[in-house]
């Protein structure tokens, strides 16, 4: 059972739903300590004051705000606990929104929200099926660790979950890393949409979305501890320069099929002919016509005697 991270309630308009919050992710990466090399002693982090020059214990540590060099104004646990916010203790729901106006950038970790005694049960439920029903995401405040957050809660399997958003100043203009101009032709654009679909799937289920780093990683450990060769890397492959991009989407098609087993050859379809190809087509039968109406209006020329024929 995940321990509770945070306890207080969902305010929904005049409603409010008792709950715990508890982490809804696990880290199964392996850590590593820091140690002395020459004898393998653990190196650890001490606290030490710089004006006494002595280490000092946890109960002695506080929090504070620098504002000189020679000015610390000390903030304690209890007065961050107390601040005249409403969102302090609660989650508080100020809008509902679709899922897809929200820009995935701004969203970050997920939380589970438990209903915290039977006196939750009902209202929670209530606001899962309404927020299920309606297809929507609720968008919502809440003070954790020091500072006030923008939240999205959404439905999952039944629970509430609520994720932390960034505020909008928090996201950087990425208006500077563009690239330079450059075109693109609608063969191209077919060919990558072609590729996309032969990579298309319904699910992030199978072997290409484990996490084989940890997987390699465990494999070392445990080849030094029973003194055995360690595991021989595989060959990297040097990512080649794109000289032609259609023959490399063409090949990736082709590439991608054969790794789900479908056989024949790459077919990058829906692609229009060159229209340098297509005009050369329509000009040979313009001119042709056009020349046999010329003909046509010497030969009556001729034959009037070069007078205009009257109406």
């Amino acid at each position: 059972m995940p321990r509770t991270i945070w306890s207080g309630a969902i305010s929904f308009g005049l409603v409010t739903v008792p709950i715990n919050v508890v982490s809804a992710t696990e880290d199964h990466s392996i850590h590593f300590h820091q140690y002395h090399l020459e004898d393998m002693g653990r190196i650890r982090t001490r606290k030490v004051c710089e004006l006494e020059d002595r280490e000092v214990g946890q109960g002695e540590i506080g929090k504070g705000y620098e504002v000189t060099k020679t000015q610390v104004i000390p903030i304690s646990d209890e007065e961050l606990r107390q601040l005249p916010l409403p969102t302090a203790k609660s989650i508080e729901i100020e809008a509902f929104v679709p899922l897809e106006s929200v820009d995935p950038i701004r969203i970050g970790e997920g939380y589970y929200l438990q209903p915290a005694g039977q006196v939750a049960a009902k209202p929670y439920k209530l606001l899962r099926q309404a927020l299920a029903r309606s297809a929507k995401v609720a968008v919502a405040k809440y003070a954790w660790s020091g500072r006030e957050r923008l939240g999205l809660l959404r439905v999952r399997d039944d629970v509430i979950v609520l994720h932390a958003m960034r505020w909008p100043d928090e996201i950087r203009d990425p208006a500077e890393l563009l690239p330079p101009p450059v075109e693109i032709s609608q063969e191209e654009i077919d060919g990558a949409l072609a590729l996309m679909e032969t990579m298309s799937r319904e699910d992030l289920e199978g072997e290409e979305f484990r996490d084989t780093y940890t997987e390699a990683l465990a494999q070392v450990i445990e080849a030094k501890q029973g003194d055995k060769p360690l595991p021989e890397a595989p060959q990297a492959e040097e990512p080649g320069k794109v000289l032609d991009l259609m023959a490399a989407l063409t090949e990736s098609v082709s590439k991608a099929k054969a790794a789900r087993g479908e056989t024949g050859d790459a077919d990058v379809h829906d692609m229009p002919k060159k229209k340098t190809a297509a005009k050369k087509t329509a000009k040979a039968p313009a001119k042709r016509a056009a020349s046999k109406t010329a003909q046509r209006k010497t030969a009556a020329k001729k034959a009037s005697g070069g007078r205009p024929r009257s109406a």
